[in-house]
């Protein structure tokens, strides 16, 4: 069953399109959206959630159709941004005691757990609790009220490679029971390698993919040649060529493997897919 569904989602700005955005999550599986700053992914996310109005398109979450039950679609969610947006002056007690009041399905005893896991000392004031401190702070109020999908805008931002395993490790134990999900914007694709079970791919507010992670990683090969076999033809083959003065580099098709016989063939990561298809 799909937890989330987002279909034809647009939205137009003076010098930027979100375009007929498409694609679905089931529940229990952790979804990352890629894509270079600026393609559009806290744009959806943003769009999906009602904190801006689509153009046109439809959502659904946990089965709440946004435009119908956005109440009820936003109380099943968690929210947990990157960005600094809590009140600075204030103790983690007193935003919580606030924030809790608009959850039915909020659990105290959940969240006291979850302060002891993260190390969070609820009479400290939140501008002196670190970017990773803050995150894991999000995370403890989106995972209190039971929140049957996380939805992350680059959570793991500016975090130290420790804190980002960490958070890496709780995701993965967040969606074990089957029944939650998480979809996670990041630009950080080393963090995806490590948990994400699909992936969802846009450029320039356009999805390029959308599909399970092996399905998306089998798509393509590195190859690696010299200037002389890279022909016109071949060359049009190519995914985010580079010519340098010792041969060529580039992405290609695996269905146009036997085309570069003469060249060197490997098996790319996630990073190298997307930094050769944004080349």
């Amino acid at each position: 069953m799909n937890i989330l569904q987002v279909e034809n989602l647009s939205k137009t700005y003076p010098t930027f399109k979100l375009d007929n955005v498409s694609f679905s999550l089931e529940k229990g599986y952790i979804m990352g959206f890629i894509g270079r700053n600026g393609a559009g992914k806290t744009t959806t996310l943003k769009s999906m959630l009602r904190f801006v109005h689509p153009d046109c398109g439809n959502v659904s979450i946990n089965g709440f159709d946004i435009e119908k039950d956005e109440f009820a679609v936003k109380n099943s969610i968690g929210f947990v941004s990157g960005l600094d947006g809590f009140y600075n002056s204030k103790k983690i007690k007193q935003v919580t005691d606030i924030t809790k009041k608009f959850f039915s399905n909020w659990s105290d005893e959940t969240y006291k757990n979850l302060l002891e896991k993260f190390n969070l000392d609820e009479n400290k004031f939140i501008k002196n609790l670190s970017a990773g401190m803050k995150v894991k702070y999000q995370l403890a109020i989106a995972m209190s009220h039971d929140a049957r999908l996380l939805i992350l805008d680059e959570p793991t931002s500016g975090l130290d490679p420790v804190s980002r395993d960490e958070l890496v490790i709780l995701f993965q134990d967040y969606v074990a029971d089957g029944e939650h999900s998480i979809l996670f914007s990041t630009h950080v694709i080393s963090d995806l390698e490590k948990c994400a079970d699909y992936i969802t791919y846009i450029k320039k507010g356009k999805i390029l993919d959308s599909c399970d992670v092996v399905s998306f990683k089998d798509k393509y090969l590195l190859v690696n040649g010299k200037k002389e076999d890279l022909t016109d033809e071949l060359k049009s083959k190519v995914i985010g060529v580079h010519e340098h003065n010792f041969g060529f580099e580039g992405m290609i098709l695996k269905s146009d493997k036997d085309l570069f016989a003469k060249c060197e063939i490997t098996q790319p990561s996630m990073e190298e897919i997307m930094v050769h298809t944004e080349r």
